[in-house]
């Protein structure tokens, strides 16, 4: 039997999603409450992997347990959250088929990064306090140029074994929010540390240190140092991961 668990997480506390060794990570948390609670060894796959510090308002994983019973799933979920530290939150489970993969199936990941331009202690843990002033009208002209690459191995972190550095980006904007300002990201896939590399980077056109020509060369010179830092992994959600329609319709949501 195949089940999807929907969770989210303030990554502040983890060295990110995937389990390693010698470190504390979501992965791990979730799969000793799981294995905990339904009395087996669990091991999930997730339907995408943040790095140390990152949240996810919306992160799914699937794993398999030999059952032949009925499941009350939302007693699970309950025992789940119970098990879970208050940093970690189960929002749902599902009866899957077999076939299904949390990670091969989603039609695209939405990341937000968000930063504050004033003080404010209420928003410290998921926004970036940024103390200069950054021309967002620049920022937005650079980030279309996002929409019309597809190969951004310039913001990929090195030695990362991918096949290819290609991503088909649908949405890259910032938006003024109630506390400052949020970067709004969608695309079919990203590659490690690609979204924290744009946000510094487009740092950089905010501050005039680079104009929009010089973010596309960056784009098209395919290497890492030429791009900016990487910005504060505390600033960055994943907000969405998002699948096919009635993709969990067979099945009794919890």
């Amino acid at each position: 039997m195949r089940l999807l668990i929907e969770v989210s997480y303030d990554g502040g506390a983890f060295h990110g999603w995937q389990i390693q060794p010698n470190a504390h990570t979501v992965q791990e948390e979730l799969e000793v409450a799981l294995s905990r609670v339904l009395k087996t060894k669990i091991g999930i796959h997730g339907s995408s992997r943040t790095d140390t510090g990152v949240h996810a308002k919306q992160q799914f994983a699937h794993f398999d347990i030999d059952q032949e019973t009925e499941l009350d799933l939302n007693h699970i979920i309950w025992k789940l959250n119970s098990a879970l530290p208050q940093t970690i939150a189960v929002k749902g489970l599902w009866i899957i088929s077999e076939e299904k993969h949390t990670r091969f199936d989603a039609l695209y990941r939405k990341y937000i990064y968000r930063i504050h331009l004033q003080k404010n202690p209420f928003v410290i843990q998921n926004s970036f306090y940024f103390r200069k002033e950054l021309d967002f009208e620049a920022m937005n002209n650079a980030a279309k140029e996002l929409l019309q690459h597809q190969d951004f191995q310039c913001f990929s972190k090195v030695k990362t074994e991918v096949n290819n550095f290609n991503c088909n980006i649908t949405e890259a904007k910032w938006m003024q929010s109630t506390d400052g300002w949020e970067f709004h990201i969608s695309a079919n896939r990203f590659l490690r540390g690609m979204v924290r590399a744009i946000v510094g980077t487009l740092f950089e056109v905010g501050l005039g240190k680079i104009d929009h020509v010089k973010f596309r060369e960056i784009i098209e010179s395919r290497k890492r140092i030429n791009a900016g830092s990487a910005a504060a992994a505390h600033g960055l959600t994943l907000e969405e991961v998002a699948y096919p329609p009635n993709y969990m319709e067979d099945d009794k949501k919890n």
